[in-house]
């Protein structure tokens, strides 16, 4: 594989789909980089997430709370392909033995690998000798076979982009007291070089504080900077799915600051009046009020609704909704109703959002 690790940061399901664009917010996208940082505190436990529960109630805390997030990739992700530069001119092993980027390497000669350096180091010691892939595309299951060269620097490579994990900060939805689930984002976290959604092996969340706002504008979407505390872990992640992550923590982590809420049926959501709860300053969460505008038929189930932000003091802050308030919970009628997901490229005002019912279905693995 190649010796270096894919350059340019992971990005939190940051592709643009049609006119609107996803909002997490990207800070970086390796596993090193994420394990070695500065007074990092051990990482989530390597190995199988944790189960789904087995039931999530229809009462959750609405949250609105920014918070860092580490994903550990089951397996590796082929990020890209690349000729490999020898005394004897350009080769391309992986590309030659079959592999495409958006493959998911889990097994090498046999043994299971999740990160980088595994892979690394396989293929250094392999030097030429042939070596066995197993890889998933989608819902297949390919096993292919590829030697090494060196190149001119005396490396051993395939030619192969890789990437293992992910960190960025996203906006909290609920919390279930009763079982001390939780769902953020409202889409899942995808590659931001292939658009795949990330394979989860592990992941945390942290605390996370929003230090400045890029505003948006037609055309230009905005987003939010921020840091997180890498010194402790709030929480775990169990599944990063099209409809959100989710994960679960301890009650106290959340609080008694707001009030369990009834979780909205889609034929209890209407248009007209709501509010969003959001962290756009420091570690505050605040109330602002939006219009949803429109409800969609079942289909894609991150845009179950049109939101329009109507609070003057959201819109002179951040222009709208911005990159980083994917997972603010949307409130109408004392209920729960939904989460943001998407902003309008050309009219930063407006955006999508998921219905609260789909993400917790999906909590479950309904």
């Amino acid at each position: 594989m190649e010796q270096e690790k894919k350059k340019g940061p992971g990005v939190l399901a940051l592709a643009v789909l049609g006119a609107a664009v996803c909002l997490s917010l990207a800070l970086a996208g390796d596993r090193a980089a994420a394990a070695s940082a500065p007074a990092v505190m051990a990482m989530a436990p390597q190995g199988a997430a944790p189960a789904a529960p087995a039931a999530v109630g229809r009462t959750v805390i609405p949250l609105g709370k920014a918070v860092g997030i580490k994903l550990f990739s089951d397996g590796v992700l082929v990020v890209g392909l690349s000729p490999v530069e020898t005394e004897e001119g350009a080769c391309s092993p992986g590309r030659d033995c079959g592999l495409k980027t958006g493959d998911v390497i889990t097994h090498i000669n046999g043994g299971e690998v999740d990160t980088i350096e595994e892979v690394q180091a396989l293929v250094t010691r392999a030097e030429d000798e042939p070596l066995t892939i197993q890889a998933v595309r989608g819902q297949r299951q390919l096993q292919l076979t590829a030697a090494a060269v060196e190149n001119n620097q005396g490396v051993w490579q395939l030619g192969v982009w890789l990437r293992d994990s992910m960190a960025g900060i996203g906006t909290m939805t609920f919390y279930d007291p009763a079982s001390g689930v939780f769902g953020a984002l409202g889409h899942g976290i995808n590659d931001v070089d292939t658009a795949m959604l990330m394979p989860l092996e592990s992941g945390s969340i942290m605390p996370a504080s929003v230090s400045e706002v890029k505003k948006g504008a037609s055309g230009a979407p905005g987003e939010l900077h921020g840091v997180f505390d890498l010194k402790r872990d709030l929480g775990t992640l169990y599944a990063n799915t099209n409809l959100g992550i989710f994960g679960q923590m301890p009650r106290e982590t959340v609080g008694t600051a707001v009030e369990p809420v009834e979780v909205a049926g889609r034929d209890q959501v209407e248009t007209g009046p709501a509010t969003i709860l959001s962290n756009i300053r420091g570690d505050e969460v605040e109330e602002f009020d939006v219009t949803i505008t429109h409800l969609y038929p079942e289909g894609d189930g991150t845009r179950g609704m049109m939101v329009q932000v109507t609070d003057p003091e959201l819109l002179a802050a951040t222009g709208g909704i911005v990159q980083g308030m994917s997972g603010s919970p949307i409130l109408q009628n004392g209920r729960l109703v939904g989460a943001v997901t998407h902003v309008l490229i050309n009219d930063p005002t407006r955006g999508y959002g998921i219905l609260a019912e789909n993400m917790l279905r999906q909590a479950t693995g309904g």
